[in-house]
């Protein structure tokens, strides 16, 4: 779980550098809207709507902004392109297994875009399966440590079905099944307790340690991934020591 906590802190700084760019906020207006149109505009019903809506917040997307792209979609005549949920799967430098979930209006750009990426940073795309069979579904709800003690914490999670409590690099992460991530989080807001991020995500049940030269290629084409229009979020079983990860840094 420690070689998540550091990636998740790796994408959540550059989830808010990204959103100073406008591409965070871009793409995850997309999703709202993808989920508008699949599963109607109450979040409390359409829990696709509600994990985007999620991802908004957790870079900083306004209020307003997330209403807008939810009245969009809701709209006549805002069809637009029909957007297509793929994924794609692969290995980085090294065997790093690298997941790539995409909505993409065209499969026959995405794809080809993103098996040259592979390819061209020591990677290669893998067949549907190959790597997500590692990988395992799970809620992920951070929060500050100051903001609530380990008692209090465990006292209003587990009741509501969290699987694990952990502390790292001064945050909490509450871990859930998929299943039990919107009691979850239910019962903290409940509680008046801020989270910093509350995600579905995909958890490695191995990790493969990186040195410098292979976390630097690894990132680079996370990087590259995350830098595309058509793909939503990246990731990966790689395991970066906080050593490496000072050293890539500086």
């Amino acid at each position: 779980m420690a070689g998540h906590s550091k990636w998740a802190n790796i994408k959540h700084r550059k989830a808010r550098q990204d959103a100073v760019k406008g591409k965070a906020w871009s793409k995850c207006s997309r999703a709202i809207m993808v989920a508008v149109k699949n599963g109607g505009p109450d979040p409390e019903v359409n829990l696709t709507l509600r994990y985007a809506i999620l991802d908004a917040k957790s870079v900083n997307m306004p209020k307003d902004t997330i209403l807008k792209a939810i009245a969009k979609a809701s709209g006549e005549g805002s069809d637009g392109a029909v957007f297509q949920e793929i994924r794609y799967e692969g290995y980085g430098a090294n065997g790093v297994a690298i997941i790539v979930d995409c909505l993409t209006d065209n499969v026959q750009r995405t794809g080809p875009d993103l098996r040259h990426a592979f390819e061209k940073h020591g990677g290669n795309l893998a067949k549907p399966g190959a790597v997500s069979f590692s990988f395992q579904t799970r809620g992920i709800v951070r929060i500050e440590s100051e903001a609530v003690t380990e008692d209090q914490l465990m006292e209003i999670v587990l009741e509501a079905g969290a699987e694990d409590v952990a502390e790292s690099d001064g945050v909490w992460e509450v871990t859930t099944e998929a299943g039990s991530f919107v009691p979850v989080l239910k019962a903290i807001e409940e509680a008046d307790v801020s989270t910093i991020s509350a995600e579905i995500t995909m958890i490695p049940d191995m990790q493969v340690s990186c040195d410098e030269s292979t976390a630097r290629k690894v990132m680079t084409l996370v990087d590259v991934f995350e830098d595309h229009d058509d793909v939503q979020k990246v990731y990966t079983n790689a395991d970066i020591s906080d050593e490496v990860l000072a050293a890539l840094e500086g």
